[in-house]
């Protein structure tokens, strides 16, 4: 978001965590988080993840700890639970095993045990149930908290009544730097790209680079005080970052790009509109890759009415 849209997605009442200047513990931990979303699929063990952090792991769990305000452990068979939960419900992964082994586990018992006491439902339970049922047994709907919904993940029985240009293209991965909010998603994201992503952009002298807005997390599954959302800036070539920037890479693959132009309180609908009304019918399967909001280079929002334009990526397999 060149700054993008004073914008989309939000970190909740209260602000929590926003991580504009972060430490190096910050940073440290960071990585962690995003070695994780890489790894799902593989053992991962505390020592490991330390070791990720250049800690000792016992300094790794009480820091992780204090950060999070839960262990790495519980951090770890969440994410996978959640992830799982995804697949099964957007038809990404076909049988219960597949989505068991997709984060991960190496037992489907072990898994539906765990999945059960997470999400409420058995995994069969939840592959059939439909969104307006999940999001009951969840009860993590952002509407409750006053904000619109991440990624468009609404109220499932509201009206999109929004209609879009969509076109399948294959994206590169990108090498972007982030800053990373931690906190429920809603409006209040644009203050975030206003009083801190954009003077961190010019600081860095990267205010003319393509961004990105990545919301790491469902809100639908991830309790508000849990989800991340990543303001990211693509590195130019030979671009060198300093030891003090969080630095990862947005895959590649293919994506529906879907033309967005409106205001920062119509994009939840207008997400709505691509999952829950093109999407089903588009023939097509989602991957498990990031969602993410790209914003050309150079484009900022209309300063009298808050009008931008964005391309909403979804992954494809």
């Amino acid at each position: 978001m060149s700054c993008p849209h004073e914008l989309t997605l939000t970190c909740s009442q209260p602000v929590l965590r926003a991580m504009a200047d972060p430490t190096p513990h910050q940073r440290r931990l960071n990585a962690v988080l995003d070695h994780i979303d890489r790894h799902l699929h593989e053992p991962l063990d505390l020592n490991a993840l330390a070791a990720v952090a250049h800690f000792s792991p016992f300094h790794f769990h009480r820091l992780f700890v204090a950060w999070l305000g839960e262990s790495a452990a519980s951090y770890l068979t969440r994410r996978r639970l959640e992830v799982a939960a995804l697949a099964l419900g957007s038809g990404a992964v076909r049988s219960v095993t597949e989505a068991a082994l997709q984060v991960g586990f190496g037992s489907p018992e072990a898994f539906a045990r765990a999945f059960k006491r997470q999400l409420g439902l058995s995994p069969s339970a939840w592959q059939r149930a439909s969104p307006a049922q999940r999001q009951q047994v969840r009860k993590f709907d952002q509407a409750a908290h006053g904000l619109p919904g991440q990624h468009g993940l609404l109220n499932q029985t509201e009206e999109s009544n929004f209609m879009m240009l969509v076109r399948v293209q294959e994206l590169s991965a990108v090498r972007v730097a982030y800053q990373r909010r931690m906190g429920a998603y809603g409006p209040q994201i644009g203050q975030f790209w206003a009083q801190t992503v954009r003077p961190w952009l010019a600081a860095q002298g990267l205010e003319g680079e393509v961004c990105y807005g990545v919301g790491w997390d469902d809100p639908h599954l991830t309790a508000p005080a849990q989800c991340r959302y990543d303001a990211c800036v693509e590195l130019p070539s030979g671009f060198k970052a300093p030891p003090t920037m969080n630095v990862q890479e947005l895959p590649g693959g293919r994506y529906a790009l879907a033309a967005f132009h409106g205001t920062g309180a119509e994009v939840a609908r207008a997400w709505t509109w691509l999952l829950r009304d093109w999407f089903p019918r588009s023939g097509h399967q989602l991957d498990l890759r990031p969602f993410f909001e790209r914003i050309e280079a150079g484009t900022r929002p209309d300063p009298q009415t808050g009008v931008f334009r964005c391309e909403l990526c979804i992954p494809l397999q």
